[in-house]
Parts: C-alpha cells; sequence; structure tokens
C-alpha cells in the first residue's frame, strides 16, 4: 500500500479559547448527546455524528492536546500551556451531553439486546452491513488506481476479513461478571473508534461479549466497572489514538481497507441465530421480522453516511479559498 499524507485537522489555536455564547456551550451539549446515544448503538459511529455536527475536526484537535498534559506533567514540561490548548469549552460540554445519553439510554439498550437477541442482532447486522462501504467511500480519489495498489488493497481486505471472521468463529458466551482486566483492554480498543468515522466502539464491545454488560453497569451504576472501564478508556486515548492518527496520516488508505475488512469478518458473529456458545443455527420462524430489521439498519447508516458525505463536501467548499 502507497504511504501517502492527509490533509491535517483543523486544530484550535495555541491559545487559550474565547469564552463562547451560552448558547454556543448548550449547543455543543446538545452535539455531545447525540455523539453519546450513538456511541450505545453498536453500528453507528460517534465520530460520523461528530463529523456531521461540524466538530469532528475540533474535538480529535483537543483530544490530542489534551494527551499532551499527562505527557507534560511526567516530563515535568510545561504542562499548563498544553493545557490551554485544550478547547475546554468545547470539550467540556460535550462530554457532559455524551455521559448524559449514555447513562439514559443504557439500561434501554441492555434490555434490547438481552431480552431481544434475534431482533437485536438482525438490526445491528444490517447496519455493520451497510457500514463495510463507508471506509471505502473515505479512500482518497486515485489512491487505488494502479493495479498493484488494487491487487494490495484486496489482499489486505481479504487477510484481514479473513481473520477477524475466524476470531468471531471461536466458541464464546456473553459475559455475566466479566474479568476487569479485559473490560479495561476492551475499552482502551472501543475509545478507538471515536478517531474513526463509521467505526462503532460499541459494534467491538457487543463481538467480544461486553457490550450488556457494559450497558448495564452503566444503568445500575457499576462504580469498579465503570471505574475500570474509564481508565482503560482513558490509557487507549493516551497512546492509541496517536499511533492511529498516525496511520490515518501516512498509511490512510490501508487504514481504510484494514477497517472495511474487519466489519465484513465480524457479521458472523452478527448472525441473529446462534447457540449460546455462538455456533450457527438456521433461519427460524422469527425470519420476516429479522429481515425487516436487517433492512431498517442497513437504512438507518445508508442515510447517516450519505449526510456524512454531505457534510464533507460542505466542508472541502468552505476551506477554498474565495476570490476577493
Amino acid at each position: 500500500m502507497t504511504t501517502e499524507a492527509r490533509p491535517a485537522a483543523r486544530t484550535t489555536a495555541d491559545t487559550t479559547t474565547p469564552r463562547p455564547t451560552a448558547s454556543a456551550v448548550l449547543g455543543n451539549a446538545v452535539r455531545g448527546g447525540l455523539i453519546g446515544a450513538a456511541e450505545t448503538i453498536p453500528g453507528v459511529s460517534g465520530g460520523t455524528v461528530a463529523l456531521v455536527t461540524g466538530i469532528y475536526g475540533r474535538l480529535i484537535a483537543s483530544a490530542k492536546h489534551l494527551t499532551d498534559v499527562p505527557r507534560a506533567v511526567a516530563t515535568r514540561a510545561d504542562w499548563r500551556s498544553a493545557a490551554r490548548r485544550v478547547d475546554w469549552w468545547l470539550l467540556a460540554p460535550v462530554a457532559a451531553g455524551m455521559l448524559l445519553a449514555v447513562f439514559a439510554l443504557a439500561g434501554v439498550m441492555e434490555s434490547f439486546v438481552s431480552d431481544q437477541p434475534v431482533a437485536s442482532r438482525a438490526l445491528f447486522l444490517g447496519m455493520i452491513a451497510a457500514s463495510v462501504t463507508i471506509p471505502f467511500l473515505e479512500i482518497t480519489p486515485g489512491a487505488l488506481r494502479s493495479t498493484r495498489a488494487k491487487g494490495r488493497a484486496l489482499l489486505l481486505f481479504t487477510l484481514t476479513a479473513a481473520a477477524v471472521f475466524a476470531l468471531t468463529s471461536l466458541p464464546r458466551s456473553e459475559f455475566t461478571d466479566p474479568p476487569l482486566p479485559l473490560v479495561f483492554v476492551a475499552a482502551a480498543v472501543a475509545v478507538c473508534a471515536l478517531v474513526l468515522p463509521g467505526v462503532s466502539g460499541s459494534f467491538f464491545l457487543l463481538v467480544v461479549g461486553l457490550y450488556a454488560p457494559t450497558m448495564a453497569a452503566v444503568d445500575s451504576r457499576n462504580l469498579p466497572y465503570l471505574a475500570v472501564f474509564a481508565l482503560g478508556a482513558l490509557i487507549g486515548l493516551v497512546t492509541f489514538v496517536r499511533v492511529l492518527e498516525w496511520l490515518l496520516e501516512r498509511h490512510h488508505t490501508a487504514a481504510m481497507v484494514a477497517a472495511a475488512g474487519l466489519l465484513l469478518g465480524s457479521l458472523r458473529a452478527l448472525w441473529p441465530w446462534q447457540t449460546d456458545t455462538g455456533g450457527l443455527l438456521g433461519v427460524g420462524d422469527d425470519g420476516p421480522l429479522a429481515l425487516g430489521l436487517f433492512l431498517l439498519g442497513a437504512a438507518v447508516v445508508g442515510v447517516v453516511a450519505l449526510v456524512q458525505r454531505r457534510a464533507y463536501a460542505a466542508d472541502a467548499r468552505a476551506s477554498l479559498p474565495t476570490s476577493d
């Protein structure tokens, strides 16, 4: 795969951000609520919602500056300077809105997944199936123009899909009391989905069997579980986000092709009819309902993807220099 540079996200200024109006702060909280709601639904990306609402670039820039603070503290550098680069007037209300939405919806989503396994898997299967195409839409035009580049992309896509399919085919069960070290690692990986529009962090939790326990922990205010999850997410943000940022900037096409392969291979885990250990079963009597939910899930993601493309186009037009 050829190495390619991507345009850097627009960042915040290196000085303290001016205080916005109350309506702007409220608007950011509402945007955070939409992102949080999206993060509770496997197949819907919080990063996509951030992009559509026009704050994706600023959020990523603030997240990068935020990760500079603990590094500065560890190296005894000027952490105050790093903290001033964070757009707190954006980050704080967005985080508050996200938390409120997650706590409000966690119980509903946990009940849906636990009590309606066929219906929930069918809905999420449609969402993920439609999401497979989204990473390909993010590839820079012309990046796969040569036959060699197309061959490498196809090989990477196939290998990633096959590896994930094999992993999700292993016998498994939904955790009722997951070990906290697993929760820590899963949170560190899931938080990275915020960097990638089109990739869902809650979907990763669903595949590894931690979605329902995590939603239940949020709904029941299980503080030990939530503390470990938050710590894992923080470590993931500080470490993995910079790795992902480097991949997106230097190997964007490879990252998008691998993401598409990951989504395709993981469809195995979402087949609606399964045994308790993940073995596949034939279509049940509720097949028509499952088909309808599958189509509904695919339609939802299709609409979100369309809005995302229009947001990209509008952002690109806004960044063009205007003639005098």
